[in-house]
């Protein structure tokens, strides 16, 4: 099925150059922090703390590897006004490769997820660190936000007096509008996966597994410039229904259905970008499995404009019991929508699970639409994903390998062979 919204193509490549605008970076860093800052203020709060990375590289502009993701040990103090405060562990070598945190830079202290023992009161020398500096901005006696921390810094933060509050709903606030130049990475970051689902397409064969699938993907995207292949789910046959969420070392088989979701990231925007394909020709059950999949996807689209609800879009899916699953919450992420951008799930989260927000949509949101339908003989399922801008009289498509079809692949006579 055709959507009746335009696809949209990244008008940039992937460097930088002096001849051809392109992507503004120092636009894109400072659009981002006074959104930030904006939000911070609405929200009644003196600073935000972030330990999430994404909320670090919104705020700050750096970024230190995917190493360091999830090991608390690197943090950012952003106020309503002023450069953010960035502690990093490897602080001399930010001064010189972003110096436009200039000596807004330290370094951080760290509990490192524990792996320092509460007895060592790590956590009461951050805690004293933190008031210093918001001591110093006059700050220490507003309500502070936290998006996320280890409960022995939380709690050290409140020994000191300050007030600790969510600050991760404000970031939210700020990201959810993306600026022309995040829209532009995040076209670029899906361009990328255009390129891994042709080699893809052309690796799939009867004695292909799985997993050599996701390999193809991980080599094509690193060797495009992603700096992280997060995920992919690599789904064959049977595995498909009830889908799986994993990939695994099955051999692929004439007439098998084949799906798979793309998760990356461009200089931090991602993608979340399912498709499927079929080893050989269809029956008519994957047939009517890809075909119902594609029309509950294409009807959710069709309604995306500003003033619209999340819960309208989520209204045109069809009920987990129509599908196979016995409630909204085992069949949640199948008929289902998310905001992406730096983070793969950001605002809006649409679902029939969590109907009642009654968001309506705004221009410059960006999200990703995804549907799910198996194969009534039970041979596999059928997976589709599209990533849409949101316009001002509609949406475009940033997704743009085809999906209008049922692609066959890897036996003499199919479409890819």
């Amino acid at each position: 099925m055709k959507y009746n919204r335009p696809h949209a193509t990244a008008s940039f490549g992937t460097q930088a150059k002096d001849w051809e605008q392109g992507i503004d970076y120092d636009r894109l860093f400072k659009a981002r922090l006074k959104r930030a800052q904006n939000a911070i203020r609405e929200a009644g709060l003196g600073a935000v703390i972030c330990f999430n990375f994404d909320n670090i590289r919104y705020v700050t502009g750096t970024h230190i590897g995917e190493w360091a993701r999830d090991k608390f040990m690197r943090y950012a103090l952003c106020g309503v006004e002023g450069a953010p405060l960035l502690w990093d562990p490897a602080a001399p070598a930010k001064r010189l490769s972003s110096p436009w945190v200039a000596d807004n830079v330290a370094a951080p202290i760290s509990t490192m997820q524990g792996g320092l023992p509460p007895w060592m009161n790590v956590q009461d020398d951050f805690a004293r660190q933190i008031r210093k500096a918001l001591v110093d901005r006059g700050i220490e006696k507003m309500p502070i936000g936290i998006d996320v921390m280890e409960l022995p810094m939380l709690r050290a933060l409140e020994a000191v007096g300050i007030e600790v509050v969510d600050g991760q709903q404000a970031l939210l606030d700020a990201r959810q509008i993306k600026t022309p130049d995040e829209i532009e990475l995040l076209k670029l970051a899906a361009s990328m996966v255009d390129a891994a689902y042709v080699d893809i397409a052309r690796a799939i064969r009867p004695g292909t597994r799985e997993n050599e699938l996701v390999a193809i993907a991980n080599d094509k995207l690193f060797r495009m410039g992603s700096e992280r292949v997060e995920c992919v789910n690599s789904v064959s046959g049977p595995r498909g229904r009830p889908h799986s969420h994993t990939f695994s070392d099955r051999i692929i088989q004439p007439g098998d259905m084949v799906f798979l979701d793309v998760m990356h990231s461009f200089n931090g925007y991602r993608t979340c970008y399912y498709r499927t394909f079929i080893c050989g020709e269809p029956n008519n059950a994957q047939i009517d499995a890809y075909e119902g999949a594609s029309k509950w996807i294409s009807d959710s689209i069709d309604l995306v404009k500003p003033g619209v609800t999340i819960d309208e879009i989520a209204q045109v899916w069809p009920d987990a019991t129509d599908f196979g699953y016995r409630n909204e919450e085992e069949a949640f992420l199948l008929q289902y929508g998310h905001g992406i951008g730096l983070s793969l799930w950001e605002r809006p989260i649409i679902s029939k699970r969590y109907r009642g927000q009654n968001t309506p949509l705004q221009e410059g949101m960006v999200f990703a639409l995804e549907t799910w339908k198996g194969a009534a003989d039970g041979s596999g399922a059928a997976r589709i994903e599209e990533e849409v801008v949101v316009t001002k009289d509609g949406c475009e498509i940033i997704t743009n390998f085809p999906s209008d079809r049922l692609i066959s692949c890897g036996l003499p006579g199919c479409e890819i062979f």
